[in-house]
């Protein structure tokens, strides 16, 4: 059986998916896992296509210590008990730059052209990076493909890919990227299924978990998205602050005396919503909270998703549907019912009773804008991105690539 191997590997945790290739190119997933507590509580965790548990396993700290380790824990399970090997490893990583617009082959010089972005993405790029330099290391001739979350949004017209700074750091590569892609993109392949009948026309998307952002697309494609130069900007997220005048900034560094790390560091893990209630990040403590810090960090985040709303109309010259995704958006009825209503200006009306069933369509019968919760999938993404690829490098058989 030919397998697409796809990784996310994060700070602490290493998810991978295994996906079969069947007949006309399908993709279907066989095993879904994760190392988590990498560094501390090494524990690899994973299920089978019908979900069932297929192991649960604790490790010294020792033994997992990084991600390198992490994948050679993961790799070792899947080589040695389930008789997996691979024929190519799809990865996401977060920022491709101004360079990468598509998934590409990684080799050694992909590499060292993706480092440059790390201070563009510290919480995710150096993470996505070592999983890689493990697989070449130790796989040199097992094809590797990196999807960006940069690259959906790479159809974006000059108003809204510059900044008003001037064209020399533009053509830098300072510039509006966005992210979540992946996701978007998911999404986008999704509606003509699930609704035909907005697909192409006008449709924010609201990615909605630690991380959030949201997307506007016109005929499937990003036109504008909340995000920017980096994944700081826009909303508010688990532990980054989302919009920030960048005086702040100036202020932290001649005021409080803190470094550009320092202020990297706090930008990036002590605001958000951690920072505004004090409470926590995850949004399932905050609504289990009555701290009225807790309920404010709900409110401002369910304010700000309506105001960028506005905005991200604005960018389309109208709206023809809304669509939750991604952690919070496919799971929590409070904060979707709280955005809902901060959209009734541009005609969305609730239908708390599929809001609580957590159904597809959330909205009323007669809700001017239809409102949509779809489950996103980035990995199925990054597996089809990584198979596509596959097939079309020149000269490949990709069983001759097997690693045995």
């Amino acid at each position: 059986m030919d397998t697409i191997l796809v990784v996310n590997a994060g700070s602490s945790s290493v998810k991978f998916q295994v996906y079969s290739v069947e007949g006309e190119g399908k993709l279907r997933r066989q095993i879904k896992g994760q190392i988590d507590g990498i560094g501390s509580r090494p524990r690899l965790r994973a299920s089978g296509a019908n979900g069932n548990p297929i192991a649960d396993r604790a490790y010294p700290i020792e033994a997992v210590p990084d991600v390198p380790a992490a994948m050679g824990t993961a790799g070792e399970w899947l080589r040695d008990e389930l008789r997996i090997h691979p024929i190519a490893v799809g990865h996401r990583v977060v920022h491709g730059g101004p360079e990468y617009d598509r998934p590409v082959l990684i080799d050694h010089g992909v590499v060292a052209r993706l480092e440059r972005f790390v201070m563009l993405a510290p919480l995710h790029q150096p993470h996505n990076l070592a999983p890689i330099r493990s697989i070449l290391a130790g796989f040199p001739t097992l094809p590797q493909v990196a999807c960006f979350d940069t690259a959906f949004h790479r159809t974006h017209g000059p108003l809204a890919d510059h900044y008003a700074i001037p064209h020399q750091l533009h053509a830098e590569g300072v510039r509006r990227y966005g992210f979540h892609g992946l996701s978007y993109e998911y999404i986008a392949n999704a509606l003509p299924q699930i609704a035909p009948d907005i697909a192409k026309g006008r449709v924010i998307v609201a990615h909605l978990g630690s991380g959030a952002s949201m997307c506007a697309m016109s005929q499937g494609q990003s036109v504008e998205s909340t995000m920017g130069f980096t994944a700081l900007d826009g909303l508010p997220m688990g532990t980054r602050p989302g919009q920030l005048d960048p005086g702040v900034v100036l202020y932290l560094i001649s005021e409080k005396g803190m470094s550009a790390s320092n202020v990297q560091d706090f930008l990036y893990r002590d605001c958000g919503l951690k920072g505004l209630s004090g409470v926590s990040n995850d949004m399932r403590e905050l609504e289990a909270s009555s701290d009225a810090n807790a309920k404010l960090a709900i409110e401002y985040f369910a304010y700000r998703i309506g105001l960028n709303a506005g905005m991200l109309a604005a960018a389309l010259q109208g709206l023809d549907a809304f669509v939750f995704t991604a952690g919070i958006g496919e799971n929590s009825a409070t904060i979707r019912a709280r955005v809902v209503e901060q959209l009734g200006w541009l005609g969305a009306t609730l239908d708390p009773a599929e809001n609580a069933r957590h159904s597809t369509r959330i909205s009323r019968s007669d809700s001017r804008i239809p409102v949509y919760v779809v489950s996103t999938d980035e990995e199925l993404m990054i597996a089809k991105h990584t198979l596509s690829l596959l097939m079309t490098k020149p000269s490949t058989n990709p069983r001759q690539e097997r690693v045995s």
